[in-house]
């Protein structure tokens, strides 16, 4: 390497619960992110800043929350005028390359926001041969938008399918709208693994690493993975892999929801009335249907969800192995997470939606750089994925932007300092009139407004770590609910971001 400058690795997966690490749960075998979270530290306390996906995957790449970046909810756009950390760090001299899954863009495209993420744009193959790049701030994009066998494939996933001789890879596909139906694949897919799009990650993301370590240049690097969101599809072996038998769904406990906002309940009807909450403009809200699963299917699902984490925990360390071949894992800070986490069966959920219950905000979250960051540790300081830009920043000695609005965590990573951050904030707003709430979390308390609501949600983490009880309404609380309100408005105000210093009295 020319520069003491670390390379910067970023691996992300989509929609995972944070407690599918196999050190934690015998359930599921995941022994390269075992591996990683040895070799470094494994923090226990992180959480999206919105739990869908363009806006937390806007805030990864802006260090801005959504409210701010402005893709507050998928399908919307993260305008390409927003300063992201992939710009910072390429002036700077660093390579910025992002592979996999992007989704900053909406499955349309209007004057107002055009979109590379649509149809029929994605099956334009002879357009991505020609576009790698500028994107966002990465001077190299390999991307494809699909999760399992959904029609969204294309792409340069698609180039890559062609170029290893499966040129009838549409077959393989849910058809485009408007083509002949096709039954639903559910569980084992008949795509061969060697050509599953968590394959191409991992081996697109090697090729790059490889490229700029001969090149000599410090590297910013996205591998960024499509599972294990649903639906719940995979190759062999890895769809056998888990018995359903053998799985331990979450549960909902009897009464557990009277105290809740009544939308929870409404998720446990076969047929629940969600007009209240219709989205005016014609979308549908995230998770506003019925969540009833029989337990079969949902045991099944799980076993197939596993699957796709030891799937891809094997690409993984498939780059791992590879930084350590090119003598390069010393220099390369390793990152993984993911975008926000998932529902299987906890609480009753089956989808993700205006459920911030911790099953789909927290995250798990591991940081190695061997050397640098301590390693086998493990710890509660809070992270938040609106952090990771400028704490990238400040590991490369390049100066934090006073627009970003998350806080570099690096001297926590470095071991030079217990926390950078008493609270966590999470936005998350699909109509503003109609679903628009906000939790604030602490070590401790944990509270979720809804705009124009009355209800809410209140929890004690520490006598309630499974949060069975809303505290909301309990007249015990009324003090103890003033004074979340008001650390949280210290917290709303201190995250206003400060483009420019003062530099003048007037």
């Amino acid at each position: 390497m020319t520069t003491d400058r670390p390379n910067l690795l970023l691996i992300t997966s989509d929609q995972q619960h944070w407690f599918t690490l196999g050190r934690d749960n015998p359930r599921i075998r995941t022994p390269n992110l075992d591996r990683l979270a040895n070799e470094g530290i494994q923090f226990d306390r992180a959480y999206c800043p919105n739990p869908v996906c363009t806006p937390s995957r806007s805030s990864i790449i802006t260090g801005l929350y959504p409210s701010t970046h402005g893709a507050w909810t998928i399908g919307v756009k993260l305008a390409e005028d927003v300063p992201t950390v992939g710009q910072h760090l390429h002036e700077h001299g660093y390579t910025t390359t992002l592979i996999g899954k992007a989704h900053f863009q909406p499955l349309a495209s209007t004057p107002e926001q055009t979109s590379l993420e649509c149809q029929p744009i994605m099956r334009d193959l002879d357009y991505w041969r020609e576009f790698h790049g500028p994107w966002y701030g990465f001077q190299h994009v390999e991307v494809a938008r699909m999760h399992g066998d959904e029609h969204h494939a294309g792409q340069h996933y698609a180039i890559w399918l062609e170029e290893h001789g499966l040129d009838d890879w549409r077959d393989y596909f849910m058809p485009l709208p408007g083509e002949p139906a096709r039954p639903e694949r559910r569980d084992a897919w008949e795509l061969p693994a060697d050509l599953h799009y968590t394959a191409w990650t991992a081996e697109r993301t090697i090729a790059a690493i490889e490229r700029d370590v001969e090149a000599g240049t410090p590297f910013f690097t996205w591998a960024s993975f499509h599972d294990p969101h649903p639906p719940y599809v995979v190759p062999e072996p890895w769809a056998s892999m888990y018995a359903p038998d053998d799985m331990d769904p979450g549960t909902l406990l009897p009464g557990e929801l009277e105290a809740m906002p009544s939308h929870f309940r409404l998720t446990q009807e076969p047929a629940g009335d969600f007009s209240k909450w219709l989205d005016v403009d014609g979308f549908a809200n995230h998770g506003f249907h019925s969540h009833v699963v029989e337990e079969a299917r949902l045991r099944k699902d799980m076993a197939i969800y596993y699957g796709m984490i030891s799937f891809m925990d094997e690409q993984i360390g498939r780059i791992l192995d590879r930084l350590g071949e090119l003598g390069v894992a010393g220099s390369t800070l390793v990152v993984f997470t993911t975008d926000h986490g998932h529902f299987l069966g906890h609480h009753g959920l089956t989808a993700k939606g205006a459920f911030h219950y911790e099953d789909l905000i927290r995250l798990p979250f591991v940081v190695r750089m061997p050397g640098t960051v301590p390693a086998g540790q493990r710890t509660t300081a809070i992270q938040s994925l609106v952090d990771l830009a400028p704490t990238f920043l400040d590991a490369a000695g390049i100066p934090v932007p006073g627009l970003m609005q998350g806080v570099s965590q690096w001297p926590v990573w470095t071991g030079q300092g217990d926390r950078a951050r008493d609270w966590a904030i999470i936005e998350n707003r699909h109509q503003p009139t109609r679903l628009h709430l906000r939790t604030y979390v602490e070590d401790r308390y944990k509270i979720t407004v809804y705009r124009g609501d009355p209800e809410g949600e209140l929890f004690d983490l520490h006598d309630d770590p499974d949060e069975r009880r809303n505290l909301w309404n309990d007249p015990a609380c009324t003090h103890l609910k003033a004074a979340l309100m008001e650390r949280w408005l210290q917290a709303e105000i201190s995250r206003e971001p400060t483009r420019f210093p003062r530099i003048a009295h007037a």
